[in-house]
């Protein structure tokens, strides 16, 4: 069981991993060790989310989201295998603890009087600088 939050665990049977080889770095030992990992995690059928942390999932995974939901997460910056394993679920687990953040939501708020003034003293100000640009130059 990977523990996210206290409310969220998924079970170790909702994460599929596939070794391929990886590019990059790494002699002959990248082309006869398949050390790159694929993870794969099925986000949108998996029982541990709740529907909002789910949705903003995977509205956060983008392009590593299938049509289906599934998460798919490549990790191939080490030459060991353990250790690309252990950056690819670290960076699922990151990926639904920022999901699991509800954003705040936003209040409508309206500029000062004050505020108001000063954007339109700028205004103006850049108007006469402006201005003063387009004049012939005096050369006498």
């Amino acid at each position: 069981m990977i523990r996210i939050t206290r409310a969220i665990a998924l079970q170790d049977s909702e994460i599929e991993e596939t070794f391929v080889r990886a590019s990059g770095p790494g002699g002959q030992n990248v082309n006869k060790v398949s050390t790159a990992v694929q993870l794969k995690f099925d986000a949108a059928h998996s029982p541990s989310l709740p529907d909002d942390v789910r949705a903003r999932l995977l509205a956060a995974a983008g392009s590593r989201a299938s049509a289906d939901g599934v998460i798919l997460i490549t990790a191939q910056r080490f030459r060991v295998q353990s250790r690309n394993r252990a950056d690819a679920l670290e960076r699922l687990v990151e990926m639904i603890r920022d999901a699991a953040h509800k954003p705040k939501p936003r209040k409508a708020t309206r500029p000062s009087r004050a505020a108001k003034r000063r954007r339109l003293e700028g205004k103006k100000h850049r108007g006469e600088v402006k201005r003063a640009r387009s004049g012939k130059p005096d050369f006498s």
